[in-house]
This record gives structure tokens, sequence and C-alpha cells, in this order.
């Protein structure tokens, strides 16, 4: 069955936009007590969210749904997508709901569901979820009196995964750094600041004032040179920027150099090798990954193990094969021995326990490895046809391929979380995997 709502990464979408509505959040709180109760006659469902001001709205929507069928809810409020999926199981729950749209814009929102183990859907269970939706069974199976369900809000959440975060690094100590920390406006903006502060870093703080209108706006993730500029004027060792949901990170170093998500599993995946805690000598990574990654983890004796874009994917291979080390260029990371989802307060932990440990600034640490020179370009779309379908685009694309040859690599998909296309190429060349690029985007904008 094609999934109706689901993408990637959970439902997303404009904010009281279809499917983005709090109809829609209704039927979901409705159809996931009753997939994932776990048999139980009164399951406990989490729900968190970032800080966009339509999350009342959802908030107040799936908590009706899932009351209406018998569960019980517990409101956590502004708290990081990784700080759900630990909670859920910190209070047993039968499963998590998140209430983010991640790194996109204010106006748009998404719910993300964890297991009670704490993982993200597979998508079989996704399946199942949209089928019973706006089914007649639905419409039908509630139930009364004392059987209905109470939502209550928890008070200690934030404390709990504030001492669950410093655990992953066992307390080290960060004193002496001196750190910038761009929260995004989003989940983490009350949280990762103490968790720094209390392990004994001096912290620099951008965009902790969310309004519900400013979550990723020129700040964040998505805007590394914010943070470079900062670290620049405030002569800090690090910088760390968070997205809106606070699961994924990009870091820059002492110059300003931004670090991304490769770098950061090449130092990481090398730092546990060095321990022996590397299952299998293994990194889980994406079609993304930069070639130069690879080659350098091949030197180093640890095999890259490539997935769909999309951290769901990642974990999926993790778990089948027993991996516990994995993430994305973009900077979701998983360490699956301390979190079942990516975090980018626990990521930014490990790589300052790495400096700290080793006594090396960032850039030192960055440099084992040169990528390749990559170039992505991003086009909205206005229907997702079949690439195969259209000869131009597929000759377009073998025509960079050949002339690359196994020097470089070609990727061409959508984007599973909005209206849009990408197209990767990378090689040695800048302008040559550039004129390649934008020769097979103009060949799809021509097509679709």
């Amino acid at each position: 069955m094609q999934r109706r709502f689901f993408g990637t990464d959970g439902i997303r979408g404009v904010a009281n936009q279809y499917p983005m509505t709090a109809e829609t959040a209704l039927q979901l709180g409705k159809a996931v007590v009753h997939v994932l109760r776990n048999g139980k006659q009164r399951p406990k469902l989490v729900i968190g969210k970032d800080t966009r001001i339509s999350g009342y709205m959802f908030e107040s929507a799936l908590t009706s749904g899932i009351c209406s069928m018998g569960g019980d809810v517990l409101l956590v409020g502004p708290m990081p997508t990784p700080a759900i999926a630990h909670l859920t199981k910190s209070f047993a729950a039968d499963a998590g709901l998140v209430i983010s749209a991640s790194h996109n814009p204010a106006d748009h929102n998404g719910i993300k569901i964890f297991s009670k183990e704490g993982f993200k859907l597979d998508d079989e269970t996704e399946v199942r979820i949209e089928e019973l939706m706006f089914s007649e069974h639905m419409k039908n199976n509630h139930v009364m009196g004392e059987a209905i369900g109470r939502a209550k809000r928890i008070d200690d959440a934030k404390g709990r995964y504030i001492e669950f975060a410093k655990a992953s690094i066992d307390n080290f100590a960060l004193k002496g750094l001196k750190i910038v920390l761009d929260c995004a406006n989003g989940a983490a903006y009350d949280i990762t600041p103490h968790i720094l502060a209390e392990l004994g870093a001096e912290v620099i703080i951008l965009h902790n004032e969310p309004d519900g209108l400013n979550i990723n706006k020129e700040c964040g993730s998505l805007h590394p040179e914010v943070i470079s500029a900062s670290v620049l004027r405030h002569q800090a060792d690090v910088g760390i920027a968070l997205d809106g949901d606070a699961d994924r990170v990009i870091m820059v170093d002492e110059h300003g150099k931004e670090v991304d998500g490769d770098h950061l599993m090449a130092i990481i995946a090398l730092d546990m090798k060095e321990k022996e805690v590397l299952k299998q000598d293994t990194v889980v990574g994406t079609v993304m990954s930069n070639k130069g990654l690879e080659l350098f983890l091949e030197k180093s004796g640890i095999r890259l193990v490539r997935t769909k874009v999309g951290d769901p994917y990642v974990i999926e291979e993790m778990i089948k094969k027993d991996y516990n080390f994995g993430g994305e260029q973009s900077g979701h990371i998983i360490i699956l021995d301390h979190t079942t989802t990516p975090d980018a307060t626990i990521t930014a932990l490990h790589l300052l326990r790495i400096m700290k440990e080793r006594g090396k600034r960032l850039s030192e640490l960055a440099s084992i490895y040169e990528a390749l020179p990559q170039v992505l370009i991003n086009e909205p779309v206005r229907e997702r046809r079949d690439l195969d379908s259209m000869p131009t685009v597929v000759e377009a694309i073998k025509d960079a391929e050949e002339s690359l040859g196994n020097k470089g690599r070609v990727l061409v998909r959508y984007s599973g979380t909005e209206n849009k296309i990408r197209v990767m190429v990378e090689g040695q060349s800048k302008e040559e995997i550039k004129r390649h690029a934008e020769n097979i985007m103009k060949t799809i904008k021509m097509e679709i």
C-alpha cells in the first residue's frame, strides 16, 4: 500500500493545511492507540513538541484522540525529539509522539512516533496506522465513562533528559572549553545550555528565545554561517548549531569552518575503533555520505555501509546487522549504545569529550580526511514522476556518470519530507560537477 501521510520521517506539512490538520492529528492519535497499545486496556503515551505556535493545536488534537480510545497521555512540553525517545522508555510508555517539523520553517509542523523501545516506527506499522485513521472502525470504536483516558503534565521531564545526556559521557568535565551554542529557537533552547554549563563549559548562547514563529529562522544548523561568525567574534574553541528539534547538529571549529556530519562520524568512529567499542568495525551511512569519508574509513580498517537517505533507514540497518554507530552527512548521528535515534546534544558531547581527552582542537580532529567536492541542488516539483520514465533525464545522468567514471558519483532523488527533487554530484573538479548537476536539474525541470 502506498503511504498517504507518512514520509521518510513521520507526517509533515504546512500547519492547518491538509494533511497537517487538527483533524488528521485527532485520527492519528486514535489509530496509534489501537496499533501500539501492546495489549493494555489503558496504554500510556508521551507527547512532546518543539516551539512552533501550532504545537498547541496538535498537542490538544492528539491528546483528544488518544483519550477517546482509552489511552493516558503524559505531556512534557517543548523537548528535543531524542528526549521523547528516551522518556518513552523512562516512563515505560507504550509509544511517544513528537510534534515537530524539525528543520522546516515555523509555519510547517509534523508528527513523529516512537515505539515503546524508543525507535521510530517501521514502514509496515505506519501503513497499519494509516489504514485505521479514517476507517469505519475508528469512527465507532470509542470508550466511555471511566474508561476514557486522562492527560497530565510531567514536571521533571527536562531534568530526566539532562541527567541522561550527561551520563552518556560519564559526566566528563568540559571545564576550559569556550563554546558558542545556537539553539535555533527550538526544542532544546532550555536544555542543552544547562547540560553544557553543568559539565563546566563556558557557554555563549544564541537564539534561545522562541516566540512560536522564529524557530530555524536564519539560525541553527541550517545557517552555520551565523555560529561561525560568533565563534570568531568571541574567540571560542568550538561552535554547536542545533536544528529545531535538536536531533541534528552541525559544528564549527575555532577558525569558524563548518564540520559536517560526515566529519563528525569520522572522528567518533575512529575514537570508537581505538577504544574497541565499534561493533564489527562498521559505520552505517547513507548514499549522501561523501566518497572521501568512505576512503578514509577504509584506510582506517572501518567499513562503510550505505542505506537510503533518512535516519530511520540507517537505524533499521544498524539493528538488523547489529552495528552500533551511524549517521548522515546532514548531522543526524546515532550512537546506538546511548540513543535510539539521532541526538544532536549527545553527539556534540562526544565530540567535546574527544577534544578534551586528546587535547586537540576540532580543526585538528576534522583534518583526518578531505571530502571530495560535492554539489547539491534542490528544486521544488509539482509531481513526482518516475525518473526512469524520462529518457532525457536518464541520458543526462548517464552522461555525467560516464564522464566522472570511478572518481565521482551522481545521485538524483526526491526528498522524503518535502515536495522537492535533489541532484547531488561528487567528483574531483568543482567546475565539472557543478556543470553536470546544473545540466541534470535543467533537464528534469523541462520534463516535470
